[in-house]
């Protein structure tokens, strides 16, 4: 027994995906790198947590509470909490204060707790109250545009926007998707030329960076509890 993630994708502009957790008799997970902020809630023995997550630019052990059920929002790249810019989260995170079973505190004002149901809901608020804001030109980068300013300030305004490079960003979202594909069955060699890799030791250094697993290791299931959703629970 280990994490049983379920994830879905969103039709907020602002989100790129929701995502629900339990954890069952595991005391640490690998963490995987992620180009996204993120909003997380969970619950513990009738207690209720909240935090804030940032991007992480590669794999580390993270514990994990036995017996939590967890509801995660991750924000689309660009996007920033006012109160926090996005590039002081990067490979941290920040636990939100005056947390209830209901509510959670953010911006200075309390918002409710959302279920998995409802995030899209609660992000809207957040938008319209400002609370939640992001970089126009980024979204535009996102969508295949190419804005017309120079390269070096395309960078210095997508850096500021999410901490990140657009290469590294670009990096990890490839191993992440390189990660699904291989524990979905896809063979390695095709793996590599799909997305791109010059080879197989290229992308096994990707996967040992960004991922914390080999190739084996996710078209196996193995390596113990896994925090990202390969369409099977994690096993040791």
């Amino acid at each position: 027994m280990g994490l049983r993630f379920a994830t879905r994708p969103s039709d907020s502009a602002w989100v790129d995906t929701v995502w629900t957790c339990t954890s069952e008799q595991v005391a640490e997970m690998t963490s995987v790198a992620t180009a996204c902020w993120g909003l997380l809630f969970w619950r513990r023995e009738d207690r209720a947590y909240a935090a804030v997550s940032g991007p992480e630019t590669r794999t580390r052990t993270a514990p994990v509470p036995e017996g939590a059920t967890f509801v995660g929002i991750e924000f689309a790249v660009g996007t920033s909490p006012r109160a926090v810019p996005t590039p002081a989260l990067v490979d941290a995170g920040a636990a939100l204060p005056d947390v209830t079973r209901r509510t959670f505190r953010l911006d200075g004002v309390r918002w409710e707790t959302p279920g998995v149901d409802d995030v899209e809901a609660l992000v809207d608020r957040l938008v319209r109250a400002g609370a939640v804001v992001r970089d126009p030109l980024v979204a535009e980068l996102r969508r295949g545009h190419r804005p017309g300013v120079s390269t070096r300030t395309v960078e210095r305004r997508f850096r500021a926007a999410t901490g990140l490079t657009q290469g590294a960003v670009r990096q990890i979202e490839r191993a992440r998707r390189a990660s699904e594909l291989l524990a979905a069955g896809v063979p390695v060699a095709d793996v590599v030329a799909r997305l791109g890799y010059f080879d197989e030791p290229h992308l096994a250094r990707a996967l040992h960076r960004y991922v914390g697993r080999t190739a084996g290791q996710l078209r196996a299931g193995a390596g113990g509890a896994l925090g990202l959703d390969v369409g099977q629970p994690a096993t040791s």
